[in-house]
């Protein structure tokens, strides 16, 4: 998503981006329910009538089904190819930060095989630039360079799932309010900027396809409204996104692949503005195939408006579209101490925060999109998990590995929030495992969406 939603939300109290920038804020914690009710309803049905000599029952005993809940229903009309996405960039750095994850038995296991068995087909990888001060060290925010996502992508592929990689085009977040150009970029004109953009998107993507790793798609750019590597206006946007496209067009084509490109949207409330976005792009003869939106439906509206945007882009423009990026809590505790994103006073009504309220309103975002011809959603970072109790101070591993939103080694390139904001996680208390790594049921959704509880 982006660091600075993460942070600036959380440092209101409640990313304007800060979702991911996990900013440290007092948020008040509330328990969550882990597991969803099943009720019985037995009814007897016998009754005789008065005056009836007879000894026969109207009717045996009989037994209602069950009531199964909506979240594990199979979604009607569901294509094959629909799209389960897990975005997992900073996987890597909770590992080395000393993060666990365990099966639903107990036993240790790779986070990516238990989203490849519970349903997900897709994992998404972000990538910077050149996310590391003179130094040496990392930015934070899973210090997502290209060998980070080469390493995940590997072991995406090996679990059959494809990947989709996520260049921002910057050294760290990049979202609607800051668009900021990689170190070695800065001082280029436009047109050396394209040049430079081309290179390292091929460079990149050669890199990915000789390490094995199953690119299926490619987003230039990552929450691009207002700008992209510090270019704000549109014109320049569009031949800087034409460099990147022509680089994948090109590797593709020499690999063999078939890629689908991908420009990535938010503020999907603004209907007119993107839907003119769009088109812009597509006048301009920019070569994609697709639109990703980012939706956080306790931040950018109802469902209605979410799928008529998705429906209006694939109607007007012949371009498929999907969400890039959503998201929910399972519960309102701060695993980390370092304040979320997503508070007590942010729930949506009728989802709870509960692994049952989670699954609930994942279900019915998949419902909408699918109902209007939507091709798949991306799930934000459902393994950005804690790396240490809230009653500790965990900035030294955030600090070393990275796994906070933001290190202090930020500062100089990012000196309006992780200068000020730096620190853990935000998003602890949106991912599919608890604050100590287990999976918690509302994984199995994605299972459910597709074949229904067995």
């Amino acid at each position: 998503m982006k660091g600075k939603r993460v942070c600036s939300l959380i440092m209101t109290a409640g990313l304007m981006l800060g979702v991911l920038n996990g900013c440290n804020s007092n948020v008040e914690s509330a328990n969550a329910d882990t597991e969803a009710s099943v009720q019985e309803t037995p009814v007897a049905m016998e009754s005789v009538e008065a005056g009836d000599n007879s000894s026969e029952v109207a009717s045996e005993n009989e037994v209602k089904e069950p009531e199964v809940e909506t979240w594990k229903t199979a979604i009607d009309g569901l294509p094959d190819d629909f799209i389960f996405g897990m975005d997992a960039s900073s996987l890597l750095v909770e590992e080395k930060s000393g993060v666990k994850y365990y099966d639903f038995d107990g036993n240790e296991q790779d986070p990516l095989k238990t989203f490849a068995d519970s349903g997900i087909n897709y994992i998404r990888l972000r990538v910077w630039n050149d996310p590391y001060d003179e130094n040496g060290n990392g930015y934070g925010g899973g210090n997502n360079d290209l060998p980070t996502a080469i390493e995940l992508g590997k072991r995406a592929t090996e679990y059959g799932m494809r990947v989709m990689i996520d260049f921002h085009y910057s050294d760290f977040w990049a979202d609607p309010k800051r668009q900021h150009a990689p170190k070695a970029w800065e001082g280029m004109s436009v047109e050396e900027k394209s040049s430079a953009l081309y290179d390292f998107t091929k460079d990149s993507l050669t890199k990915l396809f000789d390490a094995g790793v199953d690119v299926g798609m490619i987003q230039i750019g990552n929450e691009i409204n207002y700008g992209m590597s510090g270019e704000t206006r549109l014109e320049n946007v569009i031949e800087l996104l034409k460099s990147g496209s022509k680089a994948i067009r090109e590797v593709s084509e020499d690999y063999g692949k078939d890629i689908d490109i991908v420009v990535h949207y938010t503020r999907i409330t603004a209907k007119a503005d993107v839907l003119t976005l769009v088109e812009k792009l597509v006048n301009a003869e920019l070569d994609f195939d697709m639109i990703g939106m980012s939706y956080y439906p306790f931040w950018d509206g109802g469902m209605d408006n979410m799928s008529r945007v998705l429906e209006l882009i694939q109607e007007r423009y012949g371009k498929k579209a999907f969400l890039a990026e959503t998201s929910y809590c399972y519960t309102t505790e701060d695993g980390d101490g370092s304040g979320n994103s997503l508070t007590e006073k942010d729930l949506v009504d009728g989802y709870p925060a509960s692994p049952e309220g989670q699954a609930t309103i994942l279900h019915d975002i998949c419902q909408y999109v699918n109902n209007v011809g939507g091709i798949g959603m991306f799930y934000w970072e459902g393994a950005w998990i804690p790396v240490g109790p809230a009653s500790a101070d965990n900035s030294a591993i955030w600090e070393q590995y990275g796994s906070g939103w933001a290190s202090s080694y930020a500062s100089d390139y990012d000196p309006e929030d992780a200068a000020v904001y730096y620190g853990g996680c935000s998003w602890d208390n949106q991912a599919f495992f608890d604050f100590e790594g287990h999976p918690l049921e509302s994984i199995n959704v994605f299972n459910y969406m597709r074949n229904g509880a067995e």
